[in-house]
């Protein structure tokens, strides 16, 4: 169901088996929700979930499943797990783009991130000075991976740089919890082989990504303090001299519960007098080497703006800062980045709006970039705002995922029925942060009930798309809360320590559903059959289809036959 683009035209023809529905179309994201088979470790398939459940019997012209990690989300390998922002920019797109690890891979297995203009702005400050590297070390390959942070301290000392201090952030929630120790043990090997060929390069500081460093979305501000504090001013309450003993010292079980890779305290490691070995100094340089934007975006603002107001720099070191990439595109920020973004334009959203439809976007503050910025294609305003409402749902900064898991799903369920019945919008996009913010806290019984939860909450939704005649498109970004346990890679077995089940904070490699329904739904709407491996791009032009356009051929194939 597609037709060609004239150029840079944005003109959509009508869509000759589907008219232009007079009524809105719902679309839900399900943050978090794959599909694999039942299992005690299956928070999806444990829940209750009689709505959700009942769109299989609609299969296969009304449900089926779509990859949504690897190569049909513009990630190097499938051996790559999904994620939130690649996800909806491949759904809001309708297009397969390269990512940023793979943007990021290219540059430093090819070189040409040292040619770039990036690094010449750092390398001044590089050479004289320091250079400081902050990022989650991790092989998670969602926010970094630890192959390219070794390409990135080898390649700088091949051109120069003397002086090299790495901040670590531990993950335990893109990869299996425990591994930060064999990590940290490898990061120090690998920096004392530079040392070997006159290069100071060792660790400065660390901590657990959930409680140092990596907020987002401005939801705790002392997370990004503790960070700034420990990676720039030497300063925690925790100073060892030892990087890996610090991570065995800081965890050690506290009050008989184990501490996780991601909520290790912020720390730093000093020299033989117990000063800080790496505080960052004027005239030095600094590079967050995450490639992912949302949980250094924060810090990027720390270390940038002038005028700062979001707590008490102490000092704020004149400095040449870069990112691995630029992490807000319409902030302009860092100013300065190793790896240009990737370009995506034409997309859906920009297509829909240059074509008179209306739209309704809405989450809450853990999510509503992924229904804004990242569907839009890392676009944070409006294509056009007569056109265009984004909604933020201010999310609990506070309370622990799992000691609500409800989070604010009534809330956002409210104002999609709102906007259904309004009349004003011809689209109605949402997502439910729930089964993937609640299951990476690990906490199988709190998943359970997110995903219960987000399954009412769907089924008012229908109601509410029942009574005004419209339609809907119900489908997830990657998996998580479907499979919450660590698994013996060949028995798939639960793997147990302590007699207790490992739990699994990560993102999975799992298909996620997709489901199409709703009174407005024609009879010649029905998912075809020979599309080899379908995937979450394909979901942008089914949309555009849904509102009665034919698909624009820069898109991928759309689902519908």
């Amino acid at each position: 169901m597609g037709t060609m683009t004239n150029g840079s035209s944005f003109k959509l023809e009508p869509n000759p088996k589907i008219k232009k529905p007079e009524k809105p179309l719902l679309v839900v994201v399900l943050d978090g929700w794959g599909e694999m088979e039942d299992d005690e470790y299956n928070a999806i398939s444990r829940a209750d979930t009689p709505c959700m459940d009942s769109m299989k019997k609609g299969k296969p012209d009304h449900w089926m499943l779509l990859k949504a990690h690897g190569t049909a989300v513009g990630l190097p390998s499938d051996d790559d797990m999904g994620n939130s922002e690649v996800g909806h920019n491949a759904l809001g797109s309708g297009q397969v783009v390269d990512q940023g690890a793979r943007l990021v891979d290219r540059a430093l297995e090819s070189g040409e991130l040292f040619d770039w203009d990036g690094w010449k702005h750092i390398t001044p400050a590089a050479t004289k000075g320091t250079l400081h590297l902050i990022g989650l070390l991790s092989d998670g390959g969602v926010h970094s991976r630890y192959d390219q942070l070794k390409l990135l301290f080898d390649g700088a000392a091949e051109r120069g740089v003397k002086r090299i201090r790495v901040h670590t952030l531990t993950d335990g929630r893109d990869c299996e919890d425990g591994t930060s120790i064999p990590l940290m043990e490898t990061l120090c090997k690998d920096l004392q082989a530079l040392g070997e060929k006159g290069v100071d390069a060792r660790v400065a500081s660390g901590g657990g990504r959930m409680c140092t460093t990596m907020d987002r979305y401005e939801s705790d501000w002392n997370v990004v303090k503790r960070g700034y504090y420990a990676h720039v001013l030497g300063e925690a309450d925790n100073r060892f001299k030892d990087p890996v003993e610090a991570l065995k010292v800081l965890k050690k079980p506290k009050n008989g519960k184990p501490v996780s890779d991601q909520w290790v305290p912020a720390f730093v490691i000093t020299d033989d007098d117990w000063q800080p070995n790496g505080a960052v100094q004027d005239g030095d340089a600094v590079v967050i080497f995450n490639f992912r934007a949302d949980r250094v975006v924060e810090l990027s603002k720390a270390l940038e703006y002038k005028n700062f107001d979001k707590f008490d720099r102490k000092q704020w070191p004149d400095i040449k800062f870069a990112g691995m990439m630029q992490y807000d595109g319409e902030l302009k920020l860092p100013k300065e980045y190793l790896v240009p973004p990737p370009q995506i334009s034409h997309t859906t959203g920009e297509y829909l709006a240059k074509n008179g439809v209306s739209t309704f976007a809405c989450s809450e503050s853990q999510k509503i970039g992924h229904v804004t910025f990242f569907w839009n294609g890392n676009r944070a305003a409006p294509f056009d705002k007569k056109l265009e409402t984004f909604h933020e749902v201010p999310s609990d900064q506070n309370i622990p995922f799992n000691e609500k898991p409800a989070m604010q799903s009534a809330k956002i369920t409210k104002l999609a029925i709102e906007a259904l019945k309004s009349g004003k919008y011809q689209q109605v996009r949402i997502n439910f942060p729930n089964p993937d913010m609640v299951g990476h806290t690990g906490d199988l019984d709190a998943t359970i009930e997110a995903c219960t939860t987000v399954d009412a909450c769907v089924k008012k939704l229908i109601e509410a798309v029942e009574e005004v005649k419209g339609t809907y498109l119900i489908t997830a970004d990657h998996g998580n809360a479907e499979d919450m346990v660590q698994r013996d890679k060949k028995t798939k077995k639960a793997l147990m320590e302590g007699g207790k089940p490992r739990m699994l904070t990560s993102h999975t490699l799992n298909p996620v559903p997709i489901a199409i329904g709703g009174p407005g739904l024609p009879k010649e709407a029905r998912f075809r059959a020979d599309l080899k491996e379908p995937g979450l791009a394909n979901v942008g032009p089914t949309i555009v289809n849904l509102l009665g356009f034919q698909s624009p051929s820069n898109l991928v194939e759309s689902l519908l036959a």
